[in-house]
């Protein structure tokens, strides 16, 4: 099953609703461009690489659905759904990469709109076959890195719901599996909105791979004692000199595997790089709604105080001199990752 679709029966695009994750599967329909912004919002489907084929969907969505005959009507109309869509999730750079594949396809000089509208959706179509495949190309790759009997400790959710299919360093973890090596996995809840626990659990029990969850503060614990032989997370966007902003919590997750020298390996597909960064501080670090926070129960019981208050920032940024290498689709880079990386874009 793939996290996101397109139907061509009813023209609509279909996506697992990640909120309702591990207690019931069940799928979302979108019909027009305002419905895939707010699954993005509300984290309907969440992960940069699945974010950036939704975007590219609802461009084909905004695209199909529209009743303007005009050429220029036509343009504001797709204009406005590309802005609506890349204000959805300001950190993930897939998303703004594969809108700016679209708005390519916009620009050819082309009269009759019937035909740029399958353009447009045979583009977004594409973007989700060349996902599946780019992720199962980081998943080899990556997979050479884990021994047998490895315990490694992810963060957050990298697998197939994040992407199309297979996904990122959750993908690396599937492939080693399935090729026989037997490993275990310890999982960050990954708080607030704990997709560790949720979504990266609910995804190893389909595969049939052992692992257990931590809360994200016994990271350090299993890191110092010797019980982690690897630390994988994934990446939303990657500055020119290799810093990675990804799921809050991962940088204090790299400082404390450096600390003990275990090896802290990233995977991302090359479109996650933004050379127009050159640093992690530059970085856009999106601001979620404080309720993610305080919203938390025990036992049915709100957790906070009574008119407690909360900061919630969704990523915080790795530098790059904590990571071990960065897993792409075009093979593993090492230091330095600012020649490196500019070096395996060209």
């Amino acid at each position: 099953m793939r996290s996101i679709e397109w139907d061509e029966t009813k023209k609509v695009v279909r996506m697992i609703d990640q909120r309702c994750l591990p207690q019931r599967l069940e799928m979302v329909e979108c019909v027009d461009y305002h419905e895939v912004a707010n699954a993005i919002r509300d984290m309907v489907i969440r992960g940069a690489p699945a974010i950036g084929v939704a975007g590219a969907m609802g461009m084909a969505l905004a695209a199909i659905h529209s009743k303007h005959n005009d050429w220029e009507g036509f343009r504001r109309y797709l204009d406005e759904a590309d802005k609506v869509l890349r204000a959805s999730r300001p950190t993930a750079v897939n998303l703004f990469w594969a809108l700016n594949r679209i708005q390519t396809i916009l620009q050819r000089p082309i009269e009759d709109i019937e035909k740029l509208k399958k353009l447009i959706l045979a583009e977004a179509l594409r973007i989700a076959e060349e996902d599946i495949a780019i992720n199962y190309q980081i998943s080899l790759f990556g997979s050479e890195l884990i021994q047998n009997g490895d315990v490694i400790l992810h963060h957050c959710n990298t697998g197939a719901l994040a992407t199309v299919d297979w996904g990122t360093a959750l993908g690396c973890i599937r492939m080693a599996h399935q090729q026989g090596k037997h490993i275990h996995v310890l999982v960050d809840e990954t708080r607030p909105r704990l997709q560790g626990a949720r979504l990266t659990a609910w995804e190893l029990e389909q595969y049939g791979i052992s692992y257990e969850i931590i809360v994200d503060g016994a990271a350090g614990y299993f890191l110092r004692t010797g019980k982690v032989q690897k630390v994988f997370f994934g990446a939303d966007r990657i500055a020119a000199n290799g810093d990675v902003a990804n799921k809050i919590g991962t940088y204090m997750l790299a400082l404390a595997a450096h600390s003990n020298g275990v090896p802290v390996y990233c995977a991302a597909p090359i479109s996650t790089v933004d050379l127009s960064i050159p640093a992690g501080e530059s970085i856009p670090i999106e601001e979620r709604s404080a309720d993610e926070v305080l919203d938390i129960q025990y036992k049915g019981e709100n957790v906070v105080p009574k008119g407690a208050k909360a900061r919630n920032p969704a990523f915080d940024v790795t530098p790059h001199f904590l990571l071990t290498a960065i897993i792409t689709e075009k093979g593993v880079v090492y230091p330095p990752f600012e020649e490196n990386l500019r070096q395996i874009l060209s």
